[in-house]
This record gives C-alpha cells, sequence and structure tokens, in this order.
C-alpha cells in the first residue's frame, strides 16, 4: 500500500497556507459582524455563509484583534485531497509541535467525522474557529454530534451600508442602483469582471451541490439554477418546474432547492399561516442572495428592477433574522411579514415606486396584514419616496430604500 499522508507534509502545507493567507495585503473594510463575534473557549465559533463572501478575510481580522498566533488549515487545498478520519492523528502531532492552542480551520466540513475531531479539541482545552460554506454547518445534526459546544453565525456579501464604505460612496438613489447592479461580493467589487461572478456561480453548483450531494448529472441542477435567477422574487412551484427543469418528480425539485438554499446561493420564503402544515404546503417565494449574481447568472432579458429591490429588502432582513414570511389573505399581499419572539415586529411592502396606478394595491395589501396582525405601523419601501399615509388601522411610511437599508 501506497503512502496516503505524513505529519511532515502536513505540517508544510499548514506553514505554507498560514504564510500565504496572513500575509495578504487586502483593500478591506471591517464588517459589521465582526462586533458580534466572540472570542470564546468553551465552545467552537462557527462562520458559516457563500462562498466568496468575505469569511477568511473577516476572521483573519478577527485572529489579528484577538490574538498573537494560531493554528490555520484549509482543508479545501488541494495538497490535502484524500484527507480522512484516520489523518487527524497526524494533525494532532503536527499542532502539538507549534504548541498553539488556537486552531483555525477552513472549509473542515469536507472530511467525514470533523465534528468529532472539533469536539475532541475542545474538551482539550483548544480554542477552534471554523468556517464553512454550507447551511448544515448550522443544522440539528451539528448541535447534536457538538452537545451544543458551538456557537454559530452567518456572513452575507456586502449589505448596502459595507457597500457603501467599499466603495467610498453616500446613501441616495445613484449608490443603490449600482448596489442593485454590481452586488456585494468583495472580489467583484474589486476587479469588476463578470467572469469571476460566473466562476463563482459555477464553483458553487460544481462543488457545493453537484459533488457534495453526489449527483450523477449537473444538467438539471444548472437549468434550474437559471430558471431561479431568471425568476428572482417571485413565487416557485415545484410541480411546475419538473417538466422545465428534465426532473421526475416534485420531490427531486425539493431536494434541489434544499440544496441550494443549503450553498446560500437563494432563500425560500414561505406563506405566513399559523399552521405549519398550510404553512409548508403553500408556495415560497425565492430570492437569490446578491444582485450581482441575479445580472450575470440570469437568462432573462428584461431586468426587473423591482424585485431585485425586494430581494435587497429581503437579504437587509434575512441578516436579522431567518423569521421572516410573505402574506396572502383575500386575495391582498404584504411582501414581508418580520417575527420575533411570536411577536410581529415589520410588515414591509416593496415597489420601485409609489404611482397612482400601484398605490391603492401596495397600501391595501400592508393593510390587510396590519389588520391581520394587530399592528398599526407598516412601511412602504421605495426607489426614492417620502411620504406619510394615514388609514383606518393606522400608519403607513413610504420610505427610500437607500435610507431604509441603512437602518
Amino acid at each position: 500500500m501506497g503512502i496516503n499522508m505524513q505529519q511532515s507534509a502536513l505540517a508544510e502545507i499548514a506553514r505554507e497556507q498560514k504564510i500565504e493567507a496572513f500575509s495578504e495585503v487586502e483593500r478591506i473594510i471591517e464588517r459589521t459582524l465582526i462586533s458580534d463575534l466572540p472570542n470564546i473557549s468553551t465552545h467552537a465559533l462557527i462562520l458559516s455563509g457563500i462562498r466568496r463572501c468575505g469569511k477568511s478575510t473577516l476572521l483573519r481580522q478577527f485572529v489579528r484583534r484577538n490574538f498573537e498566533d494560531v493554528f490555520y488549515l484549509n482543508f479545501e487545498d488541494v495538497k490535502l485531497y484524500g484527507f480522512d478520519i484516520k489523518d487527524f492523528v497526524l494533525l494532532d502531532k503536527a499542532i502539538d509541535e507549534t504548541g498553539l492552542k488556537v486552531l483555525y480551520f477552513d472549509e473542515i466540513q469536507i472530511v467525514d467525522g470533523w465534528e468529532l475531531y472539533v469536539r475532541q479539541k475542545l474538551d482539550q482545552k483548544f480554542q477552534v474557529i471554523i468556517t464553512g460554506s454550507n447551511a448544515s454547518l448550522l443544522s440539528v445534526e451539528l448541535g447534536t454530534k457538538l452537545t451544543g459546544r458551538h456557537i454559530t453565525k452567518e456572513l452575507f456579501p456586502f449589505s448596502y451600508p459595507e457597500y457603501l464604505d467599499f466603495q467610498k460612496a453616500e446613501a441616495n438613489i445613484e449608490s443603490l442602483q449600482a448596489y442593485l447592479t454590481e452586488g456585494g461580493f468583495p472580489d467583484y467589487l474589486k476587479q469588476k469582471l463578470p467572469e469571476i461572478l460566473d466562476f463563482l456561480i459555477e464553483d458553487i453548483l460544481n462543488r457545493d451541490i453537484i459533488v457534495r450531494y453526489g449527483l450523477k448529472e449537473g444538467g438539471a441542477i444548472k437549468r434550474l439554477c437559471a430558471y431561479l435567477f431568471a425568476n428572482n422574487g417571485t413565487l416557485v412551484v415545484p410541480s411546475k418546474l419538473t417538466s422545465a427543469i428534465g426532473v421526475k418528480s416534485n420531490t427531486t425539485i425539493l431536494n434541489y432547492f434544499s440544496y441550494f438554499e443549503n450553498s446560500y446561493l437563494i432563500a425560500m420564503v414561505p406563506k405566513f399561516d399559523w399552521s405549519a402544515k398550510a404553512q409548508m404546503l403553500s408556495p415560497k417565494k425565492m430570492y437569490v442572495i446578491d444582485p450581482g449574481l441575479v445580472q450575470v447568472g440570469s437568462t432573462s432579458l428584461s431586468r426587473n428592477i423591482g424585485h431585485l429591490l425586494e430581494s435587497v429588502v429581503f437579504w437587509h432582513l434575512r441578516r436579522k433574522t431567518k423569521d421572516i414570511y410573505y402574506f396572502s389573505e383575500n386575495d391582498r399581499e404584504c411582501d414581508f411579514i418580520v417575527r420575533l419572539k411570536d411577536k410581529t415586529t415589520q410588515v414591509v411592502q416593496v415597489c420601485w415606486e409609489l404611482t397612482p396606478e400601484n398605490v391603492e394595491r401596495e397600501v391595501n395589501g400592508l393593510v390587510e396584514a396590519m389588520q391581520y396582525f394587530k399592528t398599526e405601523n407598516g412601511i412602504i419601501v421605495t426607489a426614492n419616496s417620502t411620504d406619510t399615509i394615514r388609514t383606518d388601522v393606522g400608519l403607513i411610511s413610504a420610505i427610500p430604500a437607500h435610507q431604509y437599508l441603512m437602518r
């Protein structure tokens, strides 16, 4: 039998990786999330998010702020191809040689059994920091295997305020329109090459979906991706997609949706219903994580700026909570119902502009939601309108998006 892995080689890979990772001179901003990252040794700190959104950069900032030195290893290095659970004993020896007690692992979840290893290191009083590009890192199974000894945070592409900081721009309609075109991926904003986002989409589809879930044929996944990008901000019905995507069952489509969600490419928003079963069976609205990806990934020739704005508002809310729904009752709709601890904190409608043709529809949808949830305040997020509308159930504030997104 041949040699699979050697401790000396592993130690050298780690040394080279750390030099490369921590010697980079980057054009960076301090991310909003950094103040929420705890410096804690009793629990693993797990940072999850879509590829290339800045997780490693954020954690390098965090490391430089809190530690003199760490042991760093990126498990996606091709030199570590074939690393498996039996090789953790070699990793232990490489770590022990350095004498370091803070461990920083990129994408360790690609190694089966990684949770057991992390638990072992926590028991040995090591401080462990992990990044990963799959939402399954935040799953119930993770909580079971680490028995609650983890704190999880999610990072997304630049928010609108972070985009302004990065671009050194002011909050106004012009920068809002630029953000709706360019999005918030740092690498793309530095270079402005569409190929960067094209490659990112391919990378996510191939590595985070097709390979990770052992799919034999990736054509259906790529067709579904194109469909989702072209229909950002709309209701998606699995039964209507089977023939278009080329799969045989609704179950397969639903599985694919979960793969896309786990990779952070999209989020599916359920219709609000007090019945969990009814909520599960209702069509969901779908939002792509970043407007820049929509621009390069969609096959649609028309650019629906209203849906792009709606999508950006959703992800603004999603950074704060997962408890978001759309509302539909009596043929009236409201885009977002935000709940916190079983209480409705916001009812939000989004439209690019309020006009004599659409104002009644937008207001009626909000009024229906305000009555349903017994709240006296509603919000309409627009491109550039400021107004207050008095209704029988309460006040509705029309707010320009470039102001609302700064909250």
